[in-house]
């Protein structure tokens, strides 16, 4: 048990580490092929990954379904753009850090404990002081970080209807097959008006794989060691990996006073999780049927935290980066 925890650890560990060297991965080629190219590839390396392990069958989906399909590929679409796009113009710690927000505002709106409204005023002024409003401020970086969290946190809404509507990966593959596609007249202009050199393309490959493809598998298979409380708990450590990795990686240093502030709000997530009350189920999570968005397969926990829900209903715990 223990030689399966600590190689739990080790897997989350890597998941996070390959999601965020990803996206700075990605970064490197902004200068050639900007983030809507980089995108578009990275969205059609996830398309392909994705309706490889769903393999859904289109005719079986009822125009009731297509709906909230359609929602979520357009969610997919605008997340990862507006998140590629911060983290060109903000730096990847920082705009990690505000996509979190999405899933930590769902959890903590749809909670009525106290200890999740004293996270919530804890980390509030954390993301005050991270984004340091003033003259010079990046504000369009800032916003689309924010944008990114909206989009984390109706990705969430939407796959719960998805994964009561569709069994299995079906759902999450076929938005994911409907987003790549739509970024193929976007790609095709981008990639026409500033043609990829090999290293360009290379990078966002790269990036498609190490932020899809990678943590997909290596989340599924974590998943049949560590509880799902303890999973939650391990994620919210993503907004330091980005820091550390743009730090190493893209060398974007961050202030002290950066580091406190994501650490405050990892800390209030990490609290949050926890010290849950509805976290009944301490065993490894069963992990058949999968959803993912930025590698992480569907959890039975309500979204953000970790918690498993008290109904046994499936529901997402996130989304990548």
């Amino acid at each position: 048990m223990r030689r399966n925890r600590l190689a739990g650890v080790a897997m989350m560990l890597g998941s996070g580490l390959s999601t965020q060297i990803g996206a700075s991965v990605a970064a490197l080629a902004f200068p050639v092929i900007g983030p809507a190219g980089v995108v578009a590839i990275r969205q059609w390396v996830a398309a392909v990954v994705l309706l490889s392990v769903g393999r859904p069958r289109l005719r079986s989906i009822t125009a009731r379904q297509w709906r909230p399909v359609v929602g979520l590929a357009l969610v997919f679409a605008v997340m990862n753009l507006s998140l590629y796009t911060a983290i060109d113009r903000v730096g990847l710690g920082l705009a990690v850090t505000l996509e979190f927000l999405g899933p930590l505002a769902v959890a903590l709106l749809g909670s009525r404990r106290v200890l999740d409204l004293v996270c919530a005023l804890v980390a509030a002024p954390a993301v005050v002081l991270l984004t340091r409003p003033q003259v010079t401020t990046d504000y369009l970086g800032v916003g689309l970080g924010l944008l990114a969290a909206v989009g984390w946190a109706f990705y969430i809404l939407l796959n719960r209807t998805v994964g009561r509507e569709l069994p299995g990966a079906t759902g999450s593959a076929v938005a994911a097959g409907l987003s790549g596609l739509a970024y193929v007249p976007v790609g095709v202009v981008v990639l026409l008006h500033h043609p990829p050199t090999v290293a360009a393309a290379s990078y966002a490959l790269v990036a498609g794989v190490m932020s899809s493809a990678v943590p997909f598998l290596v989340d599924l298979l974590t998943l049949r060691r560590v509880p799902a409380q303890f999973f939650g708990v391990f994620m919210s450590v993503n907004p330091v990996l980005a820091a550390l990795v743009g730090l190493v990686v893209l060398h974007q240093q961050l202030a002290a006073i950066d580091w406190i502030a994501i650490l405050v709000i990892v800390s209030a997530n990490a609290a949050a999780v926890a010290f849950s009350r509805d976290a009944a189920d301490h065993g490894p999570v069963p992990t058949g049927p999968c959803d993912v968005l930025h590698g992480v397969p569907e959890l039975p926990v309500t979204p953000g935290f970790g918690r498993v829900a008290r109904d046994g209903e499936r529901r997402s715990s996130r989304a990548t980066q």
